[in-house]
């Protein structure tokens, strides 16, 4: 087990030994291993003794915390990395243009062609919906090939949106009326479809920051999202190529019927999950993230790779100080 969601009222969490106790109305009703747990979503009046809060802090064990009926996410971290360095030299890349320009285009063309591939996979299923989806598709395709020739990030950035609009148009012809998607929209998602979109990108942001806050990179300082008040802009920059897997992952939950608008409310222009919704979504979720985790952990490996070559560059006694050091360790054999 690598997740643990509890979305419940009145559930009390206590440390015992190594494990994590539950509580019910003052009853103990299970336990769980922390060890092989590296994040744990909250939501619901749910109580966390402190002692439990340290040792996730030595775990490693990062906490999201979804609170509200719109389950507005608070993040809980362990300690950083230790390398601050590491931090200086993103602050560093952050402020390089041509660095900047060079990793937006990588980002976004890896997004396009992710909404690319989506859209024909769409269009060899639902053959009513072909012609629709074979415009859309010919405009993204369009617009792919001229990423590239994008000299500064808001240009990138209107590439980007005139695209989304398209992949999103072209997404509303083949879901099903029921579901009354007609685009993208947010703050607050207004159908059931968007409520699914919206859950799924915030968990897989809070993810995202909690892995970069483990590598010992800003979660805040981004390459193509600008600074920004109160937003993690390098997790904004990585969530981009994987959120057409979370639009995949919402599609197949209503194609299977794991999910259906009954599982839905309305209140005004706000649209909900309920419970039992967000029980089946949960459940479907962690075996869809495992793969979506693995390839992060991979972009973020690569992202430190370039960083610890320019580091080398910028603090040469960075450099100079790790080789003693490992002198040091060879020749101590304790």
């Amino acid at each position: 087990m690598s997740s643990l969601y509890i979305d419940r009222k009145d559930v009390e969490l206590k440390m015992d030994g190594q494990a994590i106790a539950f509580y019910e109305n003052n009853q103990r009703c299970g336990t769980i291993p922390l060890a092989p747990i590296e994040r744990i979503f909250l939501r619901g009046d749910i109580i966390l003794h402190t002692n439990l809060l340290g040792k996730m802090g030595e775990n490693g064990t990062g906490v999201v915390l979804m609170s509200g009926r719109k389950g507005k996410v608070s993040l809980l971290m362990s300690k950083p990395h230790n390398d601050a360095a590491r931090r200086v030299t993103q602050y560093h890349l952050s402020s390089d243009p041509d660095f900047c320009i060079g990793f937006s285009r990588c980002i976004v063309e890896s997004k396009i062609n992710a909404q690319l591939v989506f859209l024909e996979e769409l269009r060899e299923k639902k053959l009513s919906a072909r012609y629709e989806l074979t415009q859309r598709i010919s405009r993204i395709r369009e617009a792919l090939s001229k990423i590239g020739q994008q000299e500064n990030i808001p240009a990138i950035r209107g590439m980007e949106g005139n695209t989304a609009a398209q992949y999103f148009a072209g997404l509303a012809t083949i879901l099903p009326g029921s579901l009354h998607f007609s685009g993208r929209n947010r703050q607050p998602p207004r159908d059931p479809f968007n409520v699914v979109l919206s859950l799924g990108y915030t968990l897989l942001h809070a993810e995202t920051v909690l892995a970069l806050h483990g590598a010992g990179l800003d979660p805040y300082i981004g390459f193509y999202h600008a600074l920004d008040f109160g937003r993690e802009s390098l997790a904004c920059d990585l969530v981009e190529a994987f959120r057409t897997d979370v639009d995949r992952f919402g599609l197949k939950l209503f194609n299977d019927r794991i999910l259906r608008p009954e599982d839905f409310t309305k209140t005004g222009n706000a649209c909900m999950m309920g419970k039992t919704g967000r029980a089946a979504f949960y459940k479907n979720y962690e075996p869809f993230i495992e793969s979506i985790r693995r390839n992060i952990t991979e972009n973020i490996s690569d992202i430190c790779d370039v960083i610890r070559r320019k580091t080398d560059i910028i603090f040469p006694q960075t450099r100079q100080a790790d080789a003693i050091t490992e002198k040091k360790s060879e020749e101590t054999p304790f």
